[in-house]
């Protein structure tokens, strides 16, 4: 087990890592198009954050080479990504590369970034704010548009890909991915 904190000595990244690490979360393909190409990258980092106004929040890295790409839309598309698509997941979390060859979308009505078929639930919004966060950015989007697919969720749990059991609960998977 990790040592407490307190408040009074630097909080270890790795230590950080290791108690964000015990909070599962869904994945996200966020989506957009730069010079009339889709782009896109794997983010965990979203939340619903206001009903009203309705604004979701999406947090990409500073090192991300594809949100400034999507950012210069000033839309984007937040694909909810089923158990059944942990293969996408991962080609769209590696950089550079043809990440759309062979995925299956359409344009979302209100911004015309790339909605992916076979996704949980979409969320389509414009950009409404950025916020430096450390070493990711704190993007707040305005929701123009969104819908519900079928299926169970895809999570992420302690670095590993989890899905649910037909019981409800969540069952852990052995690989790991790149974090």
């Amino acid at each position: 087990m990790t040592s407490p904190v307190d408040g009074t000595a630097p909080v270890d990244a790795g230590a950080l890592k290791e108690v964000a690490g015990r909070f599962a979360t869904g994945i996200t393909v966020v989506t957009g198009i730069d010079a009339g190409e889709p782009v896109g990258f794997t983010c965990q980092s979203f939340v619903s954050l206001s009903l009203e106004p309705p604004f979701v929040a999406v947090a990409p890295a500073r090192t991300s080479t594809t949100w400034p790409r999507i950012a210069r839309a000033g839309s984007f598309c937040v694909n909810v990504l089923s158990d059944r698509q942990e293969e996408l997941c991962r080609g769209f979390a590696v950089s550079g590369g043809p990440k759309f060859d062979g995925v299956a979308w359409h344009r979302a009505h209100a911004t015309g970034a790339p909605l992916i078929e076979g996704s949980l639930a979409w969320v389509d919004c414009s950009i409404e704010l950025v916020h430096d966060a450390g070493d990711h950015e704190l993007i707040v989007g305005r929701v123009l548009g969104l819908g519900v697919g079928e299926g169970s969720p895809l999570l992420f749990y302690r670095s590993r890909f989890a899905r649910m059991d037909h019981d409800g609960g969540a069952r852990g998977r052995a690989d790991q991915t790149g974090g």
